[in-house]
């Protein structure tokens, strides 16, 4: 077989396996979606919520729910507004509610919802339904928001593919990196918030959480590029498009989709939590997600100052041709 020949036989193979990786990676989340010790506050008297909790268990598997008992109703919407959970069932002398939060996880509203649809019809009286934190009413079910992950990973990865690629000096590649930052943040913003009304809160705080996010993946991908070179362009690229994107849990939620916790500590996933926090509960749950993009940030910028991969290079094959050189003079 040909050089030729094998080495189209060989990129083939590379990108079908790439092409599988990647229909795997996105699709076999949303197969598997669930509740997976999904928290859910519960207020009323201890035998209600003993029920309850027996009912969940049985509909939808011990493990489906993490279940808080709170003392009446204002604690559970409080844990709601806090993030501490993504509704509740409060039990009173009127009936079951179920509270729920579409600006927290649409899907998982909507899940709760049919939940209580179901209990409804089990006991012959359909429970209240209460949406205490709202989606905004030009994005009522959280498709924009849930869309807007994908732009945001690469917007990260464009940033910091394409300065490793257009700019020779790796200070030149951090600060393209920052200006790109800024100006996406500030202007996917303006798209999602100004135009499109699917996020709420103070507009430059939302920018400056999507900049940070776009810092997250550029400036690992400049650090790597300067530190092994190129390689460490498609070792980020792939780590945010396979894992951190799909497992990111933006447009459902992190306790609903396998290894929904690791997704958490990726950019795209840290991305979606603290503008969510910010943009619709005050700021609430919003302190690890904005450590981790900080972390991952700080480390790439750390990265860029560590010896250079090419000046190591060159220095090897430097002292490769002394090496000869003297070998040379001694055959002489």
């Amino acid at each position: 077989m040909s050089t030729s020949a094998k080495a189209v036989i060989g990129v083939s193979l590379g990108l079908v396996t790439l092409l599988t990786l990647l229909i795997t990676a996105f699709a076999w989340p949303s197969s598997e979606m669930e509740p997976r010790a999904l928290p859910l506050a519960v207020a009323g008297p201890a035998e209600a919520v003993d029920q309850i909790e027996t009912q969940l268990a049985a509909n939808a598997g011990e493990d489906a729910f993490d279940v808080t008992a709170v003392a009446d109703r204002d604690e559970a919407v409080e844990a709601i507004e806090d993030r501490e959970a993504y509704g509740a069932i409060v039990v009173g002398p009127q009936g079951q509610e179920v509270l729920t939060a579409t600006a927290a996880s649409a899907n998982v509203a909507q899940q709760l919802t049919a939940m209580a649809t179901a209990m409804g019809a089990e006991t012959g009286t359909a429970p209240t339904v209460t949406d205490v934190v709202a989606a905004p009413e030009d994005d009522p079910r959280g498709l924009v928001f849930g869309t807007a992950a994908l732009p945001l990973a690469l917007g990260g990865i464009m940033a910091g593919a394409i300065t490793s690629l257009a700019l020779k000096r790796t200070r030149d590649r951090v600060a393209a990196a920052f200006l790109i930052a800024i100006g996406g943040g500030l202007a996917m913003t303006g798209v999602i918030q100004g135009w499109l009304g699917a996020l709420e809160g103070d507009y430059l705080v939302n920018a400056g959480v999507v900049a940070l996010g776009i810092l997250a993946v550029a400036l690992p991908i400049v650090g790597l590029r300067h530190f092994i070179g190129m390689a460490g362009v498609g070792i980020m690229a792939l780590l945010v498009m396979l894992v951190g994107n799909p497992l990111s849990g933006i447009s459902s939620a992190p306790e609903m989709i396998p290894f929904g916790w690791l997704g958490q500590l990726l950019p795209p996933g840290a991305t979606g939590s603290a503008l969510r926090g910010l943009a619709f509960f005050d700021g609430a749950g919003t302190t690890t997600p904005l450590i981790v993009l900080a972390c991952w940030a700080g480390v790439g910028l750390l990265l860029t100052v560590l010896p250079h991969r090419e000046k190591g290079s060159a220095a090897g094959e430097s002292a490769q041709r002394t090496e000869q050189r003297d070998l040379d003079a001694v055959a002489r």
